[in-house]
């Protein structure tokens, strides 16, 4: 990935609402704001990780880029035209250089139909008439992800897991896309079967000139796999940077902790076991200023007056947090990061 490439996706200041009510005799009930005011690039033949913890927002991102979820503010741009905003044809169209990469495989597939039959209906969609055609075209695709051509005939219920994953991308890849969202596309699969799916990856995005957002939790999968990483938290984008730079000086105290907790093949120090206190706050009520700020082992009083916003750190290093210009340079001097640890939201002062 060259860091000049230009974006082939751009996003700015994306927000998403879901749910609420307003039923006749009914209690009203908020919206809950699923992603707010996200900005972010994808560049061309960059994979770009979208990490946090589950329900912070990163699958509504991704489903939204694709068209799935209608964006409730801010802008979506492919190829430097915009398609949020358009009619529901005009927007299918718009992003069919854009497919999704499912976390359940095997959901996505009909049981009574052959692996070749589902491959083969994307491609009638898409005009492709000639039977022959077609029945080839599914056979060099399955070749590419690393699958017998003749595995055509069977049906889902006849592949383990891996194999599944490898039908799911040939079927996308049928389709001919430029930007593949992969939504935690290792989960659930053993550690030999995740190195051969991400290995397939990397030689399928240079095979077919492909761009990722690749969607998951497991920053040992991230750090192996990814050229740049956006940490994501109660929907905003609390940090981003190239991958080395980000997982050597993490500047967030969210992305420290989140890395600390991460499991390591040599083992952890105790000193570095620092988990994530207490469970995030609920969306719909959300607190003002920093919504870490409650779990947060460095937090501030003025931390809750307003929402920190995305500040250079580093060269295409950005973190939102109050104290980033301070405690990025030096975390020991507030002791939480060498064995240290500090009541949650416990106001500090240097």
């Amino acid at each position: 990935m060259i860091a000049t490439a230009p974006p082939i996706v751009s996003v700015r200041d994306l927000s998403v609402l879901l749910g609420g009510r307003r039923g006749f005799l009914r209690k009203p009930v908020p919206p809950v704001a699923a992603v707010k005011e996200v900005s972010l690039d994808l560049r061309e033949g960059e994979i770009l990780a979208l990490v946090g913890e589950s329900g912070c927002g990163k699958t509504t991102l991704g489903r939204t880029i694709l068209g799935l979820q209608r964006e409730s503010a801010g802008e979506i741009q492919f190829d430097g035209a915009a398609v949020s905003g358009l009619r529901p044809d005009a927007a299918r169209a718009a992003r069919r250089d854009i497919q999704y990469v499912h976390q359940d495989a095997g959901a996505a597939l009909d049981p009574w139909w052959s692996i070749g039959r589902t491959l083969a209906e994307g491609l009638v969609i898409r005009g492709v008439r000639n039977a022959a055609e077609r029945r080839d075209r599914v056979a060099e695709m399955l070749a590419a992800v690393g699958l017998d051509p003749a595995s055509a005939r069977r049906y889902p219920h006849e592949f383990s897991g891996g194999q599944l994953r490898r039908v799911a991308l040939a079927r996308i890849l049928l389709l001919r896309p430029r930007v593949l969202i992969l939504d935690e596309p290792t989960s659930g699969l053993d550690m030999s079967v995740q190195a051969t799916v991400l290995n397939l990856l990397l030689e399928l995005r240079e095979r077919f000139g492909l761009t990722y957002l690749f969607i998951s939790h497991d920053l040992s999968v991230v750090a192996r796999l990814s050229d740049r990483v956006a940490i994501m938290y109660l929907g905003r984008i609390v940090e981003t940077g190239a991958t080395k730079a980000l997982f050597d000086r993490p500047a967030h105290p969210y992305t420290r902790i989140l890395m600390a907790a991460a499991p390591r093949l040599a083992g952890r120090q105790a000193a570095e076991a620092l988990p994530v206190r207490g469970d995030p706050p609920s969306p719909t009520a959300a607190p003002p200023g920093c919504a870490f700020l409650d779990r947060c082992p460095i937090g501030e009083p003025g931390c809750a007056r307003r929402v920190p916003q995305l500040i250079a750190v580093g060269s295409e290093h950005r973190v939102a947090c109050h104290l980033a210009s301070r405690a990025a340079n030096d975390w020991a001097s507030y002791g939480v990061f060498a064995g240290q640890t500090a009541p949650v939201g416990a106001a500090r002062h240097g």
